[in-house]
């Protein structure tokens, strides 16, 4: 081939998103377009290139010797032009284009929904995709611009800025669940009451992290009832279902009112902040410097 055309980088864009995502279907949403376009695309670039690039089963998409090879190449290529394109951010005033975030419910709540509205009205020309799992990704491979979590759980080879101070964790109850089974005194107490118990976003059961330093104790709860999210959570502590572990931030009201009641404070454990988190290749991604001024702007010292 001795030129590309607008069509033919188009199509070996859509050739990347698939072997990217392993899926047409997963690539098609991805890009906005259906699976049967995406397959009559892959065979016109097949044709047109003479190799066979894809193969495709009912249960996955694997790449050729030539497809690897080729996807090696392009990721390189395509690489470079997102630099390219990246700089031109540190020249624009306001920012255009579109920037894809995977969150954890906990920073969507703390951190995103109190900045949503000013975010996007002082940015009407950017698209803000976000999904909210706790289950960690590969944010590259799963086609998101950046991420956030917890400092320690960032991936070693991205770029993390810290969005908030150090996280206080704390244990917390219901005055009628404490008034039924009384207050716990130590950490070992814990072990005679029902506690509310967390999975992770890998489906382990969380061990509760209580103090700090040379004292701190990881303790596996019992309970008979469990949930792998926040807001269950305190919902199930708030009904007097046990003790609930949570971030500090996400019960400050509860707290204030005296819905629930902090157990064991002098063990509340300080742990790591929320992070943004990103290729170092994205760090001009439309709108991530934004966003990152705005919510570390916005953020309560959670101590």
């Amino acid at each position: 081939m001795a030129a590309f055309n607008r069509s033919e980088l188009a199509d070996l864009n859509v050739f990347m998103a698939i072997i990217r995502r392993r899926s047409f279907r997963h690539a098609a949403h991805e890009l906005g377009v259906t699976t049967s376009a995406l397959s009559h695309t892959m065979r016109n670039l097949e044709t047109r290139l003479g190799v066979k690039l894809l193969y495709r089963t009912s249960r996955a998409v694997e790449p050729t010797d030539a497809g690897s090879l080729l996807a090696e190449k392009l990721a390189l290529g395509f690489a470079t032009i997102q630099d390219g394109l990246d700089t031109l951010e540190l020249h624009r005033e306001a920012p255009i284009g579109r920037l894809r975030l995977n969150v954890p419910r906990d920073a969507a709540v703390l951190l995103l929904a109190p900045i949503l509205g000013e975010f996007t009205g002082a940015y009407p020309q950017l698209r803000l995709d976000l999904i909210v799992e706790d289950q960690m990704i590969d944010i590259v491979a799963e086609g998101y611009d950046a991420g956030i979590r917890y400092g320690a759980t960032v991936p070693q080879d991205m770029v993390a800025v810290k969005l908030t101070g150090d996280l206080r964790w704390i244990m917390v109850a219901s005055p009628a669940y404490l008034a039924r089974r009384g207050t716990p005194q130590e950490p070992k107490d814990l072990l005679q009451h029902s506690c509310v118990r967390m999975y992770l976003g890998d489906k382990t059961t969380y061990k509760w992290e209580l103090g700090n330093g040379a004292r701190q104790q990881r303790l596996d709860v019992p309970g008979h009832f469990s949930a792998s999210d926040t807001e269950t959570v305190v919902n199930a502590a708030l009904q007097g279902v046990g003790v609930a572990y949570c971030l500090s931030n996400r019960v400050q009201r509860e707290l204030a009112e005296g819905r629930l009641v902090e157990v064991l404070p002098d063990w509340a454990c300080i742990g790591e902040p929320l992070c943004m988190y990103y290729p170092s290749r994205r760090q001009s991604q439309p709108g991530l410097r934004q966003l990152i001024d705005m919510i570390r702007r916005e953020t309560i010292d959670p101590q």
